[in-house]
């Protein structure tokens, strides 16, 4: 984890107070945190649906990465510091292990709410009332992006290119 925040460590600290608010859902900020220290709750339509308090933990990745208002919001447990970036797209851009450590970050939230789908849909074996899981197990699992981006040519996987 520390070569996530080595990575960062040019960029804005930011601290907030136990109860701050980090992240409202809803708004469009542009910017991405990633926790230092301290522990946040992460809430979606005021339902909580996460905790965090592992350093390198990334929050207003999807905003970011989508071009949408923050889906979720995200507010201070106990005191909490974090690396801002302003740019998250130019910072995913030039740095492959940062790029890496998100989607490390995104396969395992993934996967994490692929086996709670699988879970609920056996709990619930033979319901025709919730038959509706398996539209969404198959959304999940097979929906094809709406927009391909091509990625930026790597020296990781051709050493002849040059930045």
């Amino acid at each position: 984890m520390s070569a996530i925040l080595t990575a960062l460590r040019d960029h804005p600290v930011r601290h907030f107070a136990a109860g701050e608010v980090v992240l409202e859902q809803g708004d469009h900020t542009g910017l991405l945190y990633v926790l230092i220290e301290g522990a946040v709750e992460v809430t979606k339509d005021d339902v909580s649906v996460a905790t965090a308090s592992e350093p390198g933990a990334v929050f207003g990745d999807l905003a970011a990465l989508l071009g949408v208002p923050h889906t979720a919001a995200v507010r201070a447990t106990r005191a909490s510091t974090f690396h801002v970036v302003a740019n998250p797209r130019a910072l995913l851009n030039e740095n492959p292990a940062v790029s890496l450590h998100l989607c490390e970050l995104l396969a395992r939230r993934l996967d994490a709410v692929n086996k709670y789908l699988v879970d609920v849909k056996r709990q619930f074996a033979g319901h025709d009332h919730l038959a509706m899981l398996d539209g969404v197990l198959d959304t999940l699992m097979l929906r094809q992006p709406r927009q391909r981006i091509a990625p930026k040519p790597s020296t990781i996987r051709d050493p002849e290119i040059a930045n």
